[in-house]
């Protein structure tokens, strides 16, 4: 199944993060995004102005909404970058691979 075609699952701790093999795995399947550090994923668009990427912005904070799982997002002239890992283990589950794969969608 795609990522993309997933829901995100909140985390409520008490699991250990991805590391090696299967964060590389995941990392496959969201070209575009990288890995810092094996704790989050990080990414930066480009738009023509600021109203393109407020609006890239506004679509990802709904889509975080929907899916219970929200990134850290900064923005301004014709860019924004997404940065996403789950706060509550301090680092990445396959939600934020999920989340990624569907910011890559809008």
């Amino acid at each position: 199944m795609d990522l993309a075609d997933k829901t995100c699952v909140p985390c409520r701790g008490g699991v250990p993060p991805l590391a090696g093999r299967d964060l590389k795995g995941l990392a496959r399947q969201v070209p575009g995004w990288e890995v810092v550090g094996e704790h989050h994923l990080k990414r930066e668009f480009r738009f023509r102005n600021f109203r393109e990427a407020l609006a890239f912005v506004n679509r990802v904070g709904a889509l975080a909404e929907e899916q219970g799982h929200h990134p850290d997002v900064s923005f301004g002239w014709g860019r924004a970058e997404v940065v996403i890992f789950t706060h509550a283990i301090d680092g990445l589950t396959e939600s934020d691979f999920i989340l990624a794969a569907k910011i890559d969608r809008l």
